[in-house]
């Protein structure tokens, strides 16, 4: 018998089998898929727009035909022609799955809109920035002494200001005799001047005197998640932050099976390049419409990013970071004008530079979360983790720094997670479970009180309890080994071997029940044991990686531990410590550092000395290769136990009792298990 189509959702990864002719928005009510819709599917309200995907998706397990979906139709027509629908975008009301398929729900079509936690950090910069404004005055023509408006404009420059010749695009140049008109001879010129020693550059002209101020962008694009911070370039104030999902996870949620994508469907890479520069020129539009600012006053870009979404970015494919010896087609920094990005929400001759990458698996986001964290001048031993989908490390101090990268996955961001969710409204971040009772407080994004606060109801009315979120899943898994329902291993016990009737059958396994309203047509919100052993693939591949880098450095403990990222910057200490994230310190010495990558972004966009220490930094780094060096398996299977198999955590201990409980059934459910799930992975 020929099974239903499998119907995959991004950015969720909510699956699940549906009979052909079942309409895209069914499939997603039925999943629990955030997809908004309020005309009850007659194709009016279009706020069920979706974006299906074809090809081979390798992460997914299923080759999406062109035919998987229904035809376009007449109502889908009439919406366009009246309203308009961005190109490959559908109505999930009138689409109908007609075989397996890929479907990517935009933000704009969720009801509980993605918060991405990359708030810019406080962080005194010293302002030296590569663009700056010049108020010149420039001599009238004079027919007896035939020269051209530039080269008397390049004139002012050097005997006002002392700048030499700079160099101008054509597309300025055109502008130039209007503007020095209108000025009356008075112009104010923004010039570029990197740390490069190269001809200056002018960026942008205005008549007269300018007093609105310029600004640069600090764009973080990550895999997941794409932050950027609009900076005024004159004092360096962050004077607006965003961000938006990454709509590359359509075609996988790590970077693999993006590199899996570009190799198995023929322009794959030029069509993620072109999904993810369109969707930062949406981020820049709303940046400037939302600090009030005039995109041709944004005069600078700088780009932070591993090297995969580097090369994307970029238009390079990706193909050879898939494969030994992990290839960069260029490592080193890059300059050049950002309209080459096909960034037409600046000014057109602005400017984009990218930092160096480190190596083809540590990029140039970790070189940013070097430059922020500064491990070359720490007097003690620091270990820098930049938490996300793909984690960067850094080990060292003032005597000499490691880098490597090792491959968590998404299931630290709610993702392969069975009640998980990307941070939004109404999605569990903070959770504890009474050891005596066993039963769960938790609170919610967007609301300060816990669940069993008067007046908790009131404040959850409008988002609902929707699902878990990373923080929330770190922290269920650790307290239910804090509380003894988990042991070691990172088994579940049954409700007999734990004395609670939260511990649910689920197959031949448990489930800990942490939220029900199903009988009210609510969600039910579980820890499973698959999640569990998502985060356990997840952890062990970050603590190996710390491991890695301790055994090159040939040490058995760390001074001090950082946690840098979005992610990182919302997860408990303590609650990361029970799991065996990261090596055992006491817990007063690990510190969060905020979005790392970000603050480096922004340092470099305002500090031009700073591109030339880092770059000279970036080569000083000693890089360990986590996807080809034996030990790494090793150190991942013993770190499948919770916390750790054979690392004693002694500092853990000093605050934390963690049970000595054991739920073993057979070798299936050991931690061996896991880890030999992960080999076959590899």
């Amino acid at each position: 018998m020929t099974k239903d189509p499998l119907v995959v959702f991004t950015p969720s990864g909510k699956r699940g089998h549906f009979p052909v002719g079942t309409p895209v928005l069914n499939a997603a009510r039925q999943l629990g898929v955030d997809l908004d819709s309020v005309c009850g599917g007659r194709g009016i309200c279009s706020k069920c727009q979706i974006t299906p995907s074809f090809g081979q998706f390798p992460k997914h397990g299923v080759t999406v035909a062109d035919t998987a979906v229904s035809e376009w139709n007449s109502v889908e027509q009439r919406y366009k022609d009246k309203r308009g629908l961005k190109e490959g975008r559908r109505l999930g009301c009138q689409a109908q799955i007609m075989g397996d398929l890929v479907i990517d729900v935009p933000a704009e079509s969720q009801v509980h809109k993605q918060v991405v936690r990359k708030a810019a950090s406080t962080r005194a910069i010293e302002m030296n920035p590569a663009t700056r404004l010049y108020f010149v005055e420039v001599a009238q023509p004079d027919m007896h002494e035939p020269t051209g408006d530039f080269e008397r404009l390049t004139v002012a420059l050097r005997d006002q200001w002392d700048i030499p010749t700079p160099t101008c695009d054509l597309s300025l140049l055109t502008k130039l005799q209007p503007v020095l008109r209108k000025g009356k001879w008075q112009v104010t010129v923004a010039i570029y001047n990197d740390h490069t020693g190269g001809a200056p550059r002018i960026t942008a002209l205005w008549p007269g005197l300018h007093e609105a101020g310029i600004f640069g962008l600090a764009i973080d694009l990550g895999s997941t998640t794409v932050a950027a911070h609009l900076c005024d370039l004159t004092n360096g104030e962050v004077v607006a932050s965003s961000g938006i999902m990454n709509p590359q996870i359509r075609f996988g949620e790590d970077l693999m099976s993006r590199v899996s994508y570009s190799m198995m469907n023929p322009g794959g890479d030029r069509e993620m390049t072109q999904a993810v520069r369109d969707a930062i020129n949406v981020l820049i539009d709303e940046l400037a419409q939302e600090a009030s600012v005039d995109s041709a006053q944004i005069l600078e870009v700088v780009f932070v990013c591993n090297p995969v979404m580097h090369h994307l970015l970029l238009g390079i494919d990706p193909v050879e970071l898939g494969q030994a010896p992990f290839a960069l087609a260029t490592s080193g920094s890059l300059s050049f004008g950002a309209d080459e990005l096909g960034l037409s929400k600046m000014a057109p001759s602005a400017r984009c530079y990218i930092l160096p990458c480190i190596a083809g698996h540590v990029g140039a986001d970790a070189a940013a979360v070097a430059l922020s964290e500064e491990p070359n001048k720490s007097k003690d031993l620091v270990l820098v983790v930049d938490v996300g989908t793909n984690a960067e490390i850094l080990l060292g101090n003032d005597t000499r720094v490691l880098a490597c990268s090792s491959p968590t996955g998404p299931a630290f961001e709610g993702a392969q997670i069975s009640s998980g969710q990307r941070a939004a409204p109404g999605a569990i971040e903070r959770i504890e479970i009474d050891p005596i009772t066993k039963n769960p407080r938790f609170r919610v994004i967007g609301s300060e009180l816990w669940s069993d606060e008067a007046g908790f109801a009131q404040a959850t009315e409008a988002t609902g309890i929707t699902g878990i979120c990373g923080s929330g899943i770190i922290e269920a898994v650790a307290e239910l080994r804090i509380a003894g329902l988990m042991d070691e291993s990172g088994l579940l016990g049954s409700p007999e071997a734990t004395g609670t009737d939260r511990m649910i059958p689920d197959g031949r396994t448990f489930s800990y029940l942490i939220f029900d309203t199903q009988d009210e047509g609510g969600t039910k919100i579980t820890v499973t044991q698959g999640d569990i052993r998502a985060i356990q693939l997840a952890k062990s591949a970050l603590y190996a990686g710390a491991r890695l880098l301790m055994d090159e450095m040939q040490v058995d403990k760390v001074d001090r531990v950082v946690l840098a990222g979005a992610f990182g910057a919302h997860i408990s200490s303590k609650h990361a410590m029970v799991l065996g994230m990261i090596p055992d310190v006491p817990l007063d010495k690990v510190f969060s550092a905020g979005n790392a990558a970000g603050t480096g972004a922004r340092i470099a966009l305002c500090n031009i000395s700073s591109r030339a220490g880092i770059e000279k930094t970036v080569g000083e780094i000693t890089k360990i290769e986590t996807a080809i060096e034996p030990k790494f398996q090793d150190h991942f299977v013993a770190a499948n136990a919770i916390p750790h198999k054979t690392d004693a955590f002694l500092e853990l201990k000093k605050v934390v009792n963690l049970p000595d409980v054991s739920f073993n059934t057979g070798p299936s459910d050991s931690a061996q298990g896991a880890g030999r799930r992960r080999r076959r992975r590899g």
